[in-house]
């Protein structure tokens, strides 16, 4: 029986065209509609779904909680183990000042935690963030987001907040003693996968320590292994003052959290009390699948083989239309010629049983960030299916 009238209907949607796919189940690297044609998918829900859909130890431990108990009290008040298990885990494999985690429902929502404990740890109100970045759509976040097309409909948004180019040295010095946080993403996503250059972020890392500034480091999307290692700041020589999480660490299941140290969130208890809230952040089904996810990357060669996933999709993917692949390990981006290509492949795609998809600010790049468990033969079936379409529109183009 077919929702797709029900879905625009009642549903409110996000843009005017939704792909409006009517899924029926999902298992791996895959996503099966209700005609049940298999869809090869190469997005993972936007980097959300590390472990590909259904994994057996994330859908086993959520099994597990909801036996045992779900939402109990609001965040903070009641000991629950998935919760406290999962952040010390965290704390494990984080640096020694990245020790205490604060779980949200969301990317956005940690990203307001970090806001706000950014301005309470130095009492200074202007924050800084880079042109082209995005960092969720709730008022704070959007109001450090770089992209004023989407921000403009929405103002007044929050005050006192300036851009700086990524990689452009010379803008660090904007950074001063009046800048409570940098927010940056350790890799850009929505401006196209713009990897860090020339120590870009240690110099940042170096002013914010010179001017007292927190630097907040975004690691929603390249979080949680998706670049080769567990977070992006890992391979740049940068340790945050607040890490930001979310998507990936799920395993396919809203959460988000900001990590930093113990002293800086003993600040959000008290002047004022409940300085950040939540009713069901930490939720303990949701905690159960992180914490799942979590020791899968942990214990297996996931994370190291994404780097060699990465080179298979850089020796296939070559062709004409294509114009460069940026990113690093699974969290890649194919810049084409133009926005028009862009719409054609990912739209021709689909049809041919492959799920690509765009990226916010660059209309000329496809989007590739696949569940990191996908295999060497399902990226080789789906690089053969990216192929031939763009053979095909290279042909149209031709004729």
């Amino acid at each position: 029986m077919s929702n797709k009238n029900d879905f625009f209907t009642y549903q409110a949607q996000t843009t005017p065209h939704p792909l409006a796919m009517e899924v029926s189940h999902a298992k791996g690297s895959y996503i099966y509609d209700k005609k049940g044609k298999a869809h090869l998918d190469f997005v993972a829900g936007v980097s959300a779904c590390t472990l590909g859909h259904c994994h057996p130890k994330v859908v086993d431990a959520i099994k597990k909680q909801v036996d045992t108990f779900m939402h109990v009290m609001v965040y903070g008040e009641y000991i629950q183990d998935p919760a406290v298990t999962l952040t010390k885990l965290l704390a494990k494999h984080l640096p020694e000042s990245l020790s205490t985690t604060y779980l949200t429902n969301s990317g956005t929502e940690s990203i307001e935690g970090a806001i706000k404990l950014a301005k309470r740890i130095t009492g200074r109100s202007q924050m800084i963030s880079a042109f082209n970045a995005y960092h969720g759509s709730t008022i704070g976040s959007l109001s450090i987001m770089g992209f004023e097309e989407r921000k403009r409909a929405f103002r007044p948004l929050m005050p006192d907040v300036a851009y700086i180019t990524f990689n452009n040295d010379a803008d660090i010095e904007k950074i001063s003693s009046k800048t409570a946080g940098v927010v940056l993403e350790t890799i850009q996503g929505g401006a196209g996968f713009i990897v860090p250059e020339n120590d870009y972020l240690k110099k940042v890392r170096n002013r914010c320590d010179a001017t007292g500034t927190m630097l907040i480091l975004d690691e929603i999307q390249p979080g949680f292994g998706r670049t080769g290692t567990l977070f992006g700041f890992e391979q740049y020589n940068c340790i945050p003052d607040i890490l930001v999480m979310g998507k990936g660490m799920g395993g396919g299941m809203p959460i988000g959290a900001f990590t930093s140290s113990y002293e800086n969130m003993k600040l959000l208890q008290d002047h004022p009390k409940l300085g950040h809230i939540t009713t069901f952040g930490g939720h303990p089904v949701i905690a159960a699948a992180a914490l799942a996810t979590l020791e899968e990357l942990i214990t297996t060669d996931l994370m190291a083989v994404t780097l060699e996933k990465e080179k298979i999709f850089r020796s296939l993917l070559q062709h004409k239309l294509i114009l460069e692949i940026r990113g690093v390990g699974l969290m890649l981006a194919l810049i084409l010629k133009d926005e028009e290509t862009t719409n054609r492949v990912i739209l021709l795609c689909k049809e041919r049983g492959l799920i690509l998809f765009w990226l916010l600010f660059e209309s000329k790049a496809v989007r590739i960030t696949p569940p990191l468990t996908i295999s060497k033969k399902e990226i080789i079936d789906g690089c053969n299916i990216l192929l031939n379409v763009l053979c095909d529109i290279e042909i149209e183009n031709n004729t």
